[in-house]
C-alpha cells in the first residue's frame, strides 16, 4: 500500500474506535510493523497540523486519538446543547397518528379521541418539528389547527400523506381486524 492509503487506513481505524488506540493495535489493523506505523502516524499528525482542520490527531501515552480541535469546542458545544433527538413515546406516536390522519385537527379534538390531555404531546411534537400550526378553527375560542410537516414525512419515509396506510372505513371492519389479530395471538 502507498503511504496515503496507509494513512487513510489508520485514520479510519481511529475514527471507528472513537477513543485512543495503542500503536501496536493500529499497526496490527493496518498490517504494518510498529516502527513503520509510528512513521505513518507522525506523517498523518503533520498533515492535520498543517491543514488546521476541525479535527486533530494527538498522541497520548503511545496511543493515538482523533479529537475535536480545541478552537472549535464552542461550535460543538452549541450542537450538543441543542440535540435534535426524535424519540417518540407511545403517547406521542398515538397523538401523531391522530394528527396525521385527521389533519387539520385541534387539541380538543385530539383529546376527545385519546381521552386524555394532549397539551404535552402536541407541544413536544411541535418541538420535534413533526407537527406545526396550520391555522385556526372557526369554533369558539378559535383553537389552533395542527397538521404534520415535511419532517414528519421524511422521518417516516413517506413522499406524501397519501402514502400513509389506509384505515378501516367502518366500525365493523375495525372489529373484524381486531378479532383476526386476537385469533393470531391467542391459542
Amino acid at each position: 500500500m502507498k503511504l496515503i492509503e496507509l494513512e487513510a487506513a489508520a485514520e479510519a481505524v481511529l475514527f471507528a474506535a472513537g477513543e485512543a488506540v495503542s500503536l501496536p493495535r493500529i499497526a496490527l489493523a493496518i498490517g504494518q510493523d510498529v516502527k513503520t506505523t509510528k512513521g505513518i502516524m507522525g506523517s498523518l499528525m503533520d498533515k492535520y497540523n498543517a491543514q488546521k482542520r476541525g479535527i486533530e490527531l494527538i498522541e497520548v501515552a503511545d496511543s493515538y486519538q482523533l479529537r475535536t480541535n480545541a478552537k472549535y469546542y464552542d461550535a460543538v458545544r452549541m450542537l450538543l446543547q441543542n440535540p435534535q433527538k426524535k424519540s417518540l413515546t407511545p403517547p406521542l406516536m398515538e397523538t401523531l397518528a391522530i394528527i396525521a390522519y385527521r389533519q387539520p385537527v385541534t387539541k380538543p379534538q385530539i383529546e376527545e379521541i385519546r381521552g386524555v390531555d394532549a397539551a404535552f404531546a402536541v407541544n413536544r411534537l411541535v418541538e420535534l418539528g413533526l407537527v406545526c400550526e396550520k391555522g385556526r378553527d372557526n369554533a369558539p375560542g378559535k383553537p389552533i389547527l395542527f397538521g404534520t410537516t415535511d419532517d414528519f414525512l421524511k422521518h417516516f419515509g413517506f413522499s406524501a400523506l397519501a402514502g400513509l396506510p389506509s384505515l378501516p372505513e367502518t366500525d365493523e371492519q375495525l372489529r373484524l381486524e381486531a378479532e383476526n389479530e386476537a385469533d393470531e395471538i391467542l391459542p
